[in-house]
């Protein structure tokens, strides 16, 4: 027998332990195959691959192996035996790679009932060529076509294959070093592609847009001060789809190409591990942003690559008010909605969820319309007990992995908070988002909403003894990659289209006001100013709530998208960050990360429980004005241990200087921290020499936020 060729590091220094571990086989498995585990096995000991695809309506099935140099012909043909190579739902079959050693890709073919068969039918198309949903790499023939996979009849030479090189690769569970911060984490939401692709990232041009473009920029990171970056979708999408954000899945376990600094199949799943290593290093935490409740074959008129073809009623929900023009039930938004009510969606979810966390070491993930993971079959939501929910938490993998939901659908489904029934998620907060837009905008009657999410909006995250909530749930944030960017925040008052005319206009809708002038053409330095102190607003807030804040790639420096607020298939310089901006807004990066390191010398900030009786809410004079036309707010909050410092915080958004009265305890002797309408550019002093007011009150300017602290 020829020993193992491995085509990557990774995969030589497993090898001989995997090997080892190998165990032999029964006869009837050597020859018929497995059902278990699903997707393509190497089999050691016998030099051969295993085969499992579920498709319970199947009625025949053919497993085809591609050369690297013909895409049209395969080399080999499997005919799957219904009494041989089928267990249950499952096809199964044991290929030895000495009858077919030239093997590259492979497909599969795959027939069904006929259409009279209801939903479960209206897919199967023995011609089209499809991808194994369970393949750990893609290949893209030169010839690929989006388009010959929606319509009817072949498309051979023109579909996605799976590669068997990574098949062969031992796949141990990486060693698990996993990062995990409390009080200090503060999350980075950024683009893979779009971080370092601009020329100005100063990332060499083979890196740049890719994993090890990330690598380059830790020492930024670290500089900035976050602890955690929250990855937009890695996994393998449909290059003919025009989707740059990466939010339409062709595959759940296969890193994207493009991101990968070469081709080759196994350097793909060496580059994320070595991002994530580098990350792992500088003890920054990794969390994916995962689609796991649509994929890219959209609905009636979209592509038939894997899951419709190989059993269409099993993978997605079906409209029941159907008509033969919308078959599928659309709670995405996006034309198919995965039925994750199902027992083998469930299973392909949590399999995809153990890879990326056992074998490539990620730390948490971020679940895309998390809502959907409620819908029973017929649409409906499940709010007594979703079982996806329940078979996460109880999977050994999964849990000490960070969970964040996005906790909403396109279907109308709105679960913040409480009514989520992921108990102990995290939660991106749309209603701090909205509050803190609309207070720091300067509209009427935001008090009292803006006391409930500086406290960690305990309305929606309930702590008292039955629910027992944590504010750390709250993902508070003021924009994400689904709006305005934050200087585009403040920038327009209306969503404008990017240079060829792209923007969806049915996306998220931002409380935005452009300072007095729509967009950046003959701008005042008053307007540029005003701007800027906005933006300092808004992170000063952000980190001086009680809750895990998070932000955009960019925001720092004023990034900008020149007003388009949903470019998710822009990939040019409307959403490539511009690092030109850093250097030019440098007062604006200091003052972000200043004020990260300012949250985090202060943990009375960010406590695991609710401030409770450790705050008084104050007014400008004195009680809290609640009226409508109020926009003056302060707080005093007491440290919750010896080595931190009392805190007393005065807000303004009206757009007249207003004196606030110090209120708490200690009138005098207040040190002077943040103020973010200094007009000398020191707005933060992290220093034990800063400024002693040495009179009971302070004089905000408009639009401004002052903090104070007392030892």
């Amino acid at each position: 027998m020829k020993p193992t060729q491995y085509s990557c590091l990774h995969c030589k220094k497993h090898a001989s332990e995997a090997e080892l571990q190998s165990p032999i086989v029964p006869d009837w498995e050597a020859s018929e195959g497995t059902p278990f585990p699903l997707g393509v096995s190497w089999i050691v000991p016998q030099q051969a691959w295993n085969f499992a695809l579920y498709s319970k309506h199947a009625t025949s099935l053919s497993l085809l192996l591609y050369s690297e140099d013909d895409l049209v012909d395969p080399l080999l043909t499997f005919q799957f035996d219904g009494i041989l190579n089928k267990s249950g739902p499952v096809w199964h079959a044991r290929i030895l790679r000495s009858n077919c050693p030239a093997a590259k890709y492979y497909a599969y073919r795959v027939a069904g009932p006929e259409n009279d068969n209801g939903f479960h039918a209206i897919a199967f198309d023995p011609s089209k060529i499809l991808l194994d949903p369970y393949a750990k790499s893609v290949h893209f023939p030169k010839n690929f076509d989006r388009e010959s996979a929606s319509q009817p009849g072949a498309n051979d030479g023109k579909a996605p294959l799976g590669l068997l090189t990574v098949c062969q690769c031992p796949s141990p569970n990486r060693p698990v070093h996993r990062i995990r911060h409390g009080a200090h984490l503060i999350i980075y939401e950024l683009h893979v592609r779009g971080f370092t692709r601009h020329a100005s990232s100063e990332v060499s041009e083979q890196r740049q847009g890719t994993f090890a473009g990330i690598i380059d920029k830790i020492p930024y990171l670290k500089k900035l001060g976050v602890t955690a970056v929250e990855l937009m979708p890695v996994f393998q999408f449909d290059p003919d789809d025009q989707n740059y954000w990466g939010y339409m899945p062709l595959n759940f376990f296969s890193p994207h190409q493009s991101y990968a600094t070469e081709g080759d199949a196994c350097q793909q799943h060496t580059n994320f591990r070595e991002m994530v290593d580098a990350l792992h290093a500088a003890e920054i935490e990794v969390i994916l942003d995962v689609v796991y409740n649509h994929t890219s074959e959209g609905g009636q008129s979209g592509p038939t690559y894997c899951y419709k073809g190989f059993d269409n009623g099993t993978y997605y929900i079906a409209n029941e008010a159907s008509t033969n023009h919308e078959p599928y039930a659309n709670f995405s938004g996006t034309g198919n909605t995965l039925q994750t009510s199902n027992r083998v969606v469930q299973q392909l979810i949590l399999d995809s969820l153990r890879y990326w966390a056992l074998e490539m070491g990620v730390d948490g993930f971020r679940f895309d319309l998390a809502s959907i993971f409620t819908r029973n079959p017929d649409g409906g939501i499940n709010v007594e007990d979703p079982p996806l929910f329940a078979q996460i938490a109880d999977d050994p993998a999964l849990k000490s992995v960070r969970l964040i939901a996005e906790p909403w659908d396109a279907g109308g489904a709105y679960q913040l908070g409480r009514a989520f029934p992921g108990i102990h998620w995290h939660q991106w907060n749309g209603r701090y988002r909205d509050t803190l837009q609309r207070f720091v905008r300067g509209d009427d009657g935001m008090i009292g909403d803006l006391m409930t999410r500086l406290y960690g909006s305990a309305d929606l995250f309930s702590d008292d003894l039955s629910q027992a909530f944590r504010p750390f749930q709250s993902i508070n944030y003021v924009t994400s990659h689904d709006g305005f960017s934050l200087y585009d925040l403040v920038s327009y008052n209306r969503k404008r289209n990017a240079a060829n005319g792209h923007n969806n206009m049915d996306g998220h809708d931002d409380f935005s006001w452009n300072c007095g002038a729509e967009g950046d053409d003959n701008l005042s330095q008053d307007v540029i100013q005003l701007r800027k102190l906005q933006v300092r607003n808004f992170f000063c807030l952000l980190m001086l709530s009680n809750g895990t804040p998070m932000f955009r790639m960019g925001d720092e420096f004023l990034n900008t998208q020149q007003g388009n607020s949903n470019p998710y298939n822009q990939d040019n310089e409307t959403s490539w960050l511009d690092w030109n901006l850093l250097e030019e807004n440098q007062d604006v990066f200091q003052f972000a990360s200043q004020m990260i390191a300012f949250r985090k010398s202060h943990p009375t900030l960010s406590r695991s429980h609710f401030w409770r009786d450790d705050i008084q809410w104050y007014g400008a004079h004195g009680t809290v004005d609640m009226s409508a036309p109020s926009r003056t707010l302060a707080f005093f909050l007491e440290k919750e241990i010896p080595e931190d410092e009392d805190l007393y915080v005065m807000v303004n958004s009206s757009a007249e200087k207003v004196q606030f009265k110090i209120s708490a305890k200690q009138e005098m002797n207040w040190q002077l921290r943040i103020d973010t309408a200094r007009i000398d550019s020191q707005y933060i002093s992290l220093s034990e020499t800063a400024s002693v007011l040495d009179q009971p009150y302070y004089v905000l300017q408009p639009r401004s936020v002052v903090v104070l602290t007392h030892q």
